[in-house]
């Protein structure tokens, strides 16, 4: 069933969603959000302009070798299984004093699979809430993976829940803020458990770069995380319970991917339904968009995830770049994302490359591996609610609307929120970032229907209103 919601019938949609949701006074994640992006604006106005920065909190990055770096061999065990734990401190700001998550971490390390079928270890948090669960059944358990924080270790959300915001000078302005946090902090004060992946070689203190946006390596890290999480001594949970995916832009392509796998990789778990926001459903129409935009440097992220997925690609890879392209991707190899989107903002990707760009990746062997983590080629487990702006200038709108098509055609139950938010300022991908948090009270009321065990009408073939 596939329900497709413009936002202009937002009255008959929501239907009694959000009353679903536990917990309401708590909401504080429009204020959380806007605070947050506030100081992601100013932060960027100020390196552009090349005025003074306030002082940052800095962070001693050498304290997290002994837990980032795996044992070798790793030992025995399944997917999933726990390597190694510690207490982990949360912080919404570096001060502390600007509020608190209710909630307790735990920092884990677990047995998870790559790109390539072998055996990885896996860093991420897992925090247990100091509330009550107030809906129907045990405790609910969110596998949350982020929107892709950058591709330096430093950048790993595991440890910038610790930093409330990282910030080093060691490769240049290198700042990431938590731009997750409001979300982690509202689901926790309504109830429910969160495991937050790094996914495959994010963290981790070796020679690795994270695979990013591949899809078996996505989809196997959140699902491991909620295997691992289960299995942790001392928390709330059902060892048997309820189970869903959460994502937004590259956490969104993470959490479909485990919907598409979690029939044959984990079929174990209680799949009750999956959140993405933003979704790069398809990776070939999102390269051109990059171009000009202000996060074009997030090219060196898609092609590091190919190296580290695929090492057959490494040399060709470097072989087809040019000067200014070697000296973009070796950067970007060790920044985070913010860093990433002022050196590298509205670039034209082409001079990065001695050959056409758009033409070597619709050739073999990019060809096949791109289409490779296309997420609407499987039908996914439970029900799926996708939420995406009709003029997204970086994942396009219609592979998303394609992706939601190919699996209604396959019998799956899908939701589709269109945000019709007129474009604004596209090339500062505001269409991207701002919507969902706009939609973000309806996003969890449908997650908290799918844990009450709220039914959803079959409404399969509808297409959103024109705009």
């Amino acid at each position: 069933m596939i329900h497709l919601t413009p936002e202009r019938d937002a009255k008959r949609a929501s239907g009694c969603q959000t009353c679903a949701v536990p917990g309401a006074e708590h909401t504080h994640v429009t204020s959380r959000i806007a605070r947050v992006l506030g100081s992601v604006i100013a932060v960027i106005v100020l390196a552009g302009s090349g005025s003074a920065i306030p002082p940052l909190a800095h962070a001693d990055e050498s304290a997290y070798v002994p837990f980032y770096t795996p044992p070798d061999p790793l030992p025995p065990g399944r997917p999933g299984d726990l390597i190694r734990t510690e207490p982990s401190r949360l912080v919404l700001e570096p001060s502390g004093q600007l509020g608190a998550f209710v909630g307790t971490g735990t920092r884990i390390m677990y047995r998870s699979t790559d790109a390539q079928g072998q055996s990885v270890a896996v860093t991420g948090t897992y925090i247990e809430p100091d509330v009550p669960w107030p809906g129907s059944g045990p405790r609910p358990l969110l596998a949350y993976a982020v929107m892709g924080f950058g591709m330096g270790e430093q950048c790993a959300p595991s440890r910038v829940f610790n930093q409330g915001l990282h910030a080093s000078l060691q490769t240049g302005f290198d700042v990431m803020f938590n731009l997750e946090e409001g979300w982690v902090a509202t689901l926790l004060a309504r109830g429910f458990a969160i495991v937050i992946t790094d996914g495959v070689g994010m963290g981790i203190h070796d020679s690795r770069s994270p695979q990013f946006l591949n899809r078996s390596a996505g989809a196997a890290a959140l699902i491991d995380a909620a295997r691992a999480a289960m299995k942790l001594p001392g928390t709330s949970l059902d060892p048997h319970g309820p189970v869903a995916f959460w994502g937004w832009l590259a956490g969104a392509h993470a959490a479909l991917s485990a919907a598409e796998l979690a029939a044959s990789y984990g079929p174990e778990l209680r799949v009750v339904g999956t959140y993405a926001a933003a979704a790069p459903t398809d990776i070939a129409p999102v390269l051109p968009a990059m171009d000009g935009n202000f996060l074009a440097g997030v090219l060196g992220y898609v092609l590091r995830g190919v190296m580290a997925s695929y090492p057959a690609t490494e040399q060709p890879i470097w072989d087809a770049l040019t000067p200014r392209g070697v000296e973009m991707l070796t950067n970007t190899g060790r920044q985070c994302l913010l860093q990433t989107g002022i050196d590298y903002m509205f670039r034209h990707i082409q001079f990065w490359f001695k050959q056409n760009i758009f033409a070597t990746a619709a050739a073999e062997p990019f060809k096949s591996l791109l289409w490779a983590q296309r997420i609407g080629n499987v039908k996914p487990t439970g029900p799926v609610y996708l939420t995406h702006n009709r003029w997204d200038p970086f994942d396009p709108y219609s592979a998303v609307e394609q992706t939601a098509a190919d699996w209604c055609a396959m019998g799956a139950d899908v939701t589709m929120w269109t945000n019709e938010q007129p474009p604004l300022f596209n090339k500062l991908d505001i269409n991207s970032m701002l919507p969902v948090f706009v939609d973000g009270e309806r996003s969890m009321g449908w997650i908290a229907d799918r844990f009450n065990g709220v039914p959803i009408a079959p409404n399969c073939g509808q297409s959103p209103a024109p705009a």
